[in-house]
């Protein structure tokens, strides 16, 4: 089956930003607010930050807006990370790479005022063990009193019949709809993007697997890897937000899996 960055590569990444609503620096001041609602600023745990996941950078642009600097901007996509890079400012720094593994790479321990996880990007990665790891590495990155902040949909209570069928937006030229089916630890998302040249209008359609994560499931691997959850509850856009900080005392080592 096609992975994520796969999907994206072949259909999504051209459309996300039109998906989200059109307008980049507006979708970056409502994530700007959201973060500064949610108490994401510059103060004692420094002014470094890691956007995992970032797409064309809502959330990267947002939190140089809020006064993090630098912030490491990291997707698998390079056509989403182009968008970025003509948007960016200095504060932001866009880096092509998994996200899996990239905090223990490119940043010290005890070094990040936040880190940051939005989007639904946890539930593209291909395995939960991924999702624990990460966390862990959030973990260790944190400086104390740092956050981590993840969003992501909760795919664990299956739709079915036409709900199943979900319509993502719709304009002059361009027609988005998205179908979902349900596997024992997956989703199959089909998504299908009708666009209009002229009198004529051309389908595409990709496919790729999402995790089907609880939000309890997620917020209990903060706490297992030492961090204490300030808030758990549904956020913008359908997606679940998970917030924790790290506190002083010792940070439970990387889980890793076997060989």
């Amino acid at each position: 089956m096609t992975t994520a960055s796969d999907h994206y590569d072949r259909l999504l990444a051209e459309h996300y930003t039109w998906m989200l609503g059109g307008d980049l620096a507006a979708l970056a001041s409502e994530q700007a607010r959201s973060l500064d609602g949610w108490g994401i600023r510059p103060g004692p745990a420094g002014t470094r930050a890691v956007d995992l996941g970032c797409g064309p950078g809502p959330q990267s642009l947002a939190l140089a807006e809020l006064g993090f600097s630098p912030v490491l901007a990291v997707d698998a996509s390079r056509a989403l990370l182009d968008e970025l890079s003509r948007h960016a400012p200095d504060a932001v720094r866009p880096l092509h790479a998994d996200i899996r593994g990239v905090l223990p790479e490119h940043t010290h321990p005890g070094s990040l005022g936040a880190v940051v996880c939005m989007g639904d990007t946890l539930t593209h990665l291909p395995r939960a063990q991924d999702v624990t790891e990460l966390i862990g590495d959030a973990a260790v990155g944190l400086a104390e009193g740092g956050r981590l902040v993840l969003a992501h949909r909760d795919l664990t209570a299956p739709l079915t019949g036409e709900a199943r069928f979900l319509p993502v937006r719709a304009t002059r030229d361009r027609i988005m709809t998205c179908f979902l089916e349900y596997g024992e630890e997956t989703v199959t998302v089909h998504d299908l993007v009708h666009t209009r040249t002229g009198d004529t209008w051309q389908l595409r359609t990709g496919s790729y697997p999402k995790l089907r994560l609880g939000s309890a499931w997620v917020a209990a691997q903060c706490r297992a890897a030492g961090l204490r959850v300030t808030h758990d509850a549904p956020g913008p856009r359908g997606l679940h937000v998970i917030i924790a900080v790290k506190e002083a005392g010792p940070t439970a080592p990387r889980p890793r899996a076997d060989p």
